[in-house]
């Protein structure tokens, strides 16, 4: 199994507060370092200072030494497939061959409208993320002068500078994320290096991986080329007391504070990686049955980084 871990800076954290957990995790022996590309401040107090994803991870490329870094997930609604080809490109540039690239069709309607970003229905979100897809597959692997002539976007003559040579790969480590629907499926199939399952347990991974090895087959993909992972919440501790102390801050973090401790951890028993490192492992054991791979590790408590150097004892087994 392999281990990175996923953070949610839009709860308030800083560049210094980001850079903090993403070292704490690359001296955990953890193997890559995400965060949401989102605008606004949830889940909590939305007052939260909130930074961009892809200039935080520019600076994490110069800041982290060995980590992989990357977007859980970049929503297609608000970044152009060309300008966000080159900025994925000119990020792996100054990482050394380190980025990770999540692309989605966006979802969180509220912090669009408050930047007057466009938020169309799914389907045509969809249609975008479909058309960005082929877009930066192409300036990542096409020659110089390509072209492509979408419904939502036209290229033509195209010249991706700074060069995409990424180290010699075809391109960043590409990854779609979602429920694996037919639509997504084929969408992955047909481009991803990984499909990641969001809100994983064992059942939900194991029936969307069927999809995704259904939908490779269709096109005479080899499945096994696909990274299977599953992104799952995480809240561990050494003991059940720490445990409860836990639980309490990330309730207070979200503002929730007060609520049962008890009924808290029991709605999210059977869905996050949760518990003492006995029980812990246990749940990572049966992801592991299912076929995921890579477990991103979902951190909701991003400033506890003696949590991330446990999280990193239990990947190390």
């Amino acid at each position: 199994m392999r281990f990175a871990l996923m953070t949610e800076p839009q709860q308030g954290l800083t560049y210094a507060e980001l850079l903090d957990l993403a070292r704490a995790a690359e001296s955990a022996g953890l193997e890559a370092f995400f965060r949401s590309d989102h605008s606004g401040s949830f889940a909590g107090p939305p007052d939260g200072p909130t930074t961009d994803a892809w200039t935080t991870l520019a600076g994490l490329a110069r800041d982290t030494t060995t980590i992989r870094i990357g977007s859980l997930v970049s929503p297609v609604t608000y970044r152009i497939p060309g300008s966000f080809a080159k900025v994925v490109a000119t990020v792996d540039e100054m990482s050394g061959g380190r980025v990770e690239v999540g692309l989605g069709a966006g979802w969180n309607e509220p912090e669009h409208r408050q930047l007057g970003i466009p938020f169309p229905p799914l389907r045509e979100r969809y249609d975008r993320l479909e058309e960005t897809l082929a877009i930066v597959h192409g300036l990542w692997t096409e020659p110089d002068g390509w072209g492509y002539d979408g419904e939502h976007w036209q290229l033509s003559d195209a010249h991706l500078r700074p060069p995409a040579t990424f180290s010699g790969r075809r391109h960043p480590h590409l990854i779609l994320g979602g429920d694996g629907g037919p639509r997504l499926a084929r969408l992955v199939a047909t481009y991803a290096d990984e499909f990641n399952r969001g809100s994983a347990t064992p059942a939900r991974a194991r029936e969307a991986f069927g999809r995704v090895a259904e939908a490779c087959k269709a096109i005479g993909r080899d499945p096994e080329s696909v990274v299977l992972s599953a992104m799952v919440g995480v809240l561990v501790a050494e003991t059940e007391a720490e445990l409860l102390d836990r639980v309490r801050l990330q309730r207070e973090f979200f503002g929730e504070g007060g609520a049962d401790a008890d009924a808290w951890l029991a709605e999210r028993r059977d869905r996050w990686i949760m518990g003492t490192p006995d029980a812990a492992q246990a749940r990572i054991e049966a992801l592991a049955a299912a076929g995921v791979q890579r477990i991103m590790l979902q951190d909701f408590l991003p400033r506890d980084l003696e949590m991330v150097a446990l999280l990193g004892r239990l990947a190390a087994g």
